[in-house]
C-alpha cells in the first residue's frame, strides 16, 4: 500500500509540475478555435469545460486502465512504475499535444497531422492502421459489455445489437445531443467506482508486495515451470490505457473541436490522462490484493484467473464491485464498467467516420453523406464481431493484436510531434525520449510475442537493439539535414 500511496501521490506532483513544464513549451494562446471558427452544429461545437473533461475521460478510459491493469498486476510492482512513468512523462503529454496540434491544424485528425508532419506515405499507411484499429475498437468493445449485461439478463446477441443501435444513433447525431448529455454521468459512475475502492483500501490497508521487494515478473515466481510473458516488452503492451496508449491520439481531435481556448488543454488533455492512471493504479493494486495479498481470497475465487482476458477481468471486477461496495455502488460501478467500452466504442466510430470524411472531403452536415460513410464502417466492425464469436479464441485474438497496434499507433504519434517540437524549436527530447522506448517495445514485441514471430528471447532483445539503434540513426540524420535547411540562406 505504500507503494500505491507513492504512486498516487507522483501522479499528481507530475499533473502540477510537469504538465505545467510541457504547457509553457507548448505555449497556448487566445487565438480563435476551430469550435468558434468552425462551428456547424454537429462536430465543432463550443461545450463547458467539465463537460470536455468527463467526455475525454470516458472516451479514452473504456474497460482499458480497469482490464489491462488487472492483467499487468501479475507482473507485480513493476506496473506501478510503468504507470507512473508512462502516464507522466509519456501518455500525458502524448494526449495532450496531440489535442493541441489538432487545435493548431483547425480540428485535423490524427490521419491529417501525420500526414503534414511524417509525410504523405506515413499518412496513408496511418490512415489504413487508424481506421483499422477503430473498426477493432468498435467490435470488441461491444463483446465485453454485452457479455457483463447477459450476466443481468437478457442475451448476449440481444444486447450487442442493442449497443450497435446505440452505436450509429451516437455516430450520426450532433456530439452535444447524445455524447455530451450521457457522457458525464458515465463519468461520474467511473469516477465513483475508483474512489470508492480508493477509499476502501485505505480503510483496510491490505499488505501488498511493495516496490523494493517484489521488483520482479511475481506471474512467473508463483506459477514456476508454467511460461509466462517477460516484463519487458510484455507489461507495456498489456498495460497501455492508464501508462500510454495511440488509440487516445484518435480521440483527442473529437474534444479539440469542442474547445472554447487553448488554455483548457492542460487539465483536459493532461489532466484526463492523469486521472485514468490513478483508475489504473487503483485497479492494478485491487488485483494485487487478489493474486498476492494478506489476507487474499486466494485463485479459487477467480479460477478462469489464468484462461485470458475476457473470462479473469470481468470477474474480478464484478467479485470487487458486489463484495466492497454494496449495492448502490456496485450498481454505479458496474455502470461505469458497462458503460466506458460501450462510450469507447461509439466515439472510435465517431473518429472513424470524420476521418474518411477528412479524407475524402466529404461534408459531413448532410444525413446522406454521414450513412454514406458510416454504413460500410459499422457493416466491417459487425463482419469482425461474428467472426469474433465463431472462433473459441476470437476475442483473445483480436484483444492481443489491437494491443499491439495501440501500441504502434502510439509510436507513429510520438514520432509526428517530436517532429512538430524540432520544427518549433523546442524541447524535442520530452518526447524524443518516449518515442524511442515505444519504438524498441513495440519492435521487441513482433519479435518476441507468440501471436506474433515468436522466435527466441535473445534474439528478439538483439534485434530489438538494432531497431532502437536504426532509429537513433534515422533521427540523427534527419535532425541533421533540418537544421541545415533552417539555416539555409535559400530556404
Amino acid at each position: 500500500m505504500i507503494t500505491l500511496t507513492l504512486s498516487l501521490f507522483a501522479l499528481i506532483l507530475g499533473y502540477i509540475f510537469y504538465g505545467r513544464l510541457v504547457e509553457r513549451m507548448f505555449g497556448p494562446d487566445d487565438r480563435v478555435t476551430p469550435a468558434v471558427s468552425k462551428a456547424d452544429g454537429l462536430d465543432y461545437i463550443v461545450l463547458p469545460g467539465w463537460k470536455i473533461f468527463m467526455v475525454q475521460f470516458l472516451n479514452i478510459a473504456g474497460t482499458g486502465p480497469i482490464f489491462g491493469a488487472i492483467m499487468g498486476a501479475k507482473f507485480g510492482p513493476a506496473a506501478y512504475v510503468w504507470i507512473v512513468l508512462g502516464c507522466i512523462f509519456a501518455g500525458a503529454t502524448h494526449d495532450y499535444l496531440s489535442g493541441m496540434l489538432s487545435i493548431r491544424h483547425d480540428g485535423a485528425g490524427l490521419p491529417e497531422m501525420m500526414g503534414h508532419y511524417l509525410g504523405k506515405t506515413t499518412k496513408n499507411v496511418m490512415l489504413v492502421l487508424t481506421l483499422v484499429l477503430l473498426i477493432m475498437v468498435g467490435a470488441v468493445f461491444v463483446y465485453t459489455p454485452a457479455e457483463i449485461l447477459h450476466s443481468i439478463g437478457g442475451h448476449t446477441i440481444m444486447w450487442m445489437v442493442i449497443i450497435f443501435v446505440y452505436y450509429f444513433i451516437a455516430t450520426m447525431l450532433p456530439i452535444d445531443k447524445i455524447i455530451g448529455k450521457v457522457y458525464p454521468l458515465f463519468a461520474f459512475s467511473l469516477l465513483f467506482m475508483t474512489v470508492g475502492l480508493m477509499v476502501w483500501l485505505f480503510l483496510h490497508w491490505p499488505t501488498l508486495p511493495e516496490l523494493w521487494t517484489n521488483f520482479y515478473n511475481m506471474g512467473a515466481a508463483t506459477e514456476p515451470g508454467k511460461w509466462t510473458d517477460s516484463i519487458f516488452p510484455a507489461l507495456f503492451i498489456t498495460i497501455a490505457c492508464g501508462a500510454i496508449s495511440g488509440f487516445h491520439a484518435t480521440q483527442s481531435p473529437l474534444m479539440a473541436r469542442c474547445m472554447k481556448s487553448e488554455r483548457m488543454g492542460r487539465p483536459l488533455f493532461y489532466g484526463a490522462m492523469i486521472t485514468e492512471g490513478a483508475v489504473a493504479l487503483i485497479w492494478a493494486t485491487v488485483s494485487a490484493w487478489f493474486f498476492y495479498g494478506e489476507p487474499t481470497p486466494g485463485y479459487e475465487l477467480i479460477g478462469a484467473a489464468n484462461d485470458g482476458f475476457h473470462t479473469s477481468a470481468p470477474v474480478v471486477v464484478s467479485l470487487v464491485c458486489n463484495d466492497w461496495l454494496g449495492v448502490l455502488g456496485a450498481i454505479l460501478a458496474m455502470l461505469g464498467v458497462v458503460a466506458a467500452p460501450i462510450t469507447s466504442g461509439d466515439t472510435a466510430l465517431r473518429s472513424a467516420r470524420l476521418i474518411v470524411a477528412e479524407w475524402l472531403k466529404v461534408d459531413q452536415r448532410p444525413v446522406s453523406k454521414r450513412l454514406m460513410i458510416c454504413v460500410p464502417l459499422f457493416a466491417c466492425s459487425i463482419v469482425l464481431l461474428i467472426w469474433q464469436m465463431g472462433n473459441p479464441d476470437g476475442f483473445n485474438t483480436i484483444w492481443q493484436y489491437f494491443g499491439w497496434l495501440n501500441q504502434a499507433l502510439s509510436v507513429f504519434t510520438l514520432w509526428m510531434i517530436t517532429v512538430y517540437l524540432v520544427r518549433q524549436k523546442k524541447n524535442y527530447w520530452l518526447m524524443l525520449i518516449p518515442a524511442l522506448f515505444m519504438t524498441v517495445v513495440c519492435t521487441t514485441y513482433i519479435f518476441v510475442s507468440r501471436q506474433m514471430l515468436n522466435l527466441p528471447e535473445t534474439v528478439g532483445y538483439l534485434l530489438g537493439a538494432a531497431c532502437l539503434a536504426t532509429a537513433c540513426a534515422w533521427f540523427t540524420i534527419w535532425y541533421r539535414r533540418e537544421k541545415s535547411k533552417s539555416s539555409s540562406p535559400y530556404k
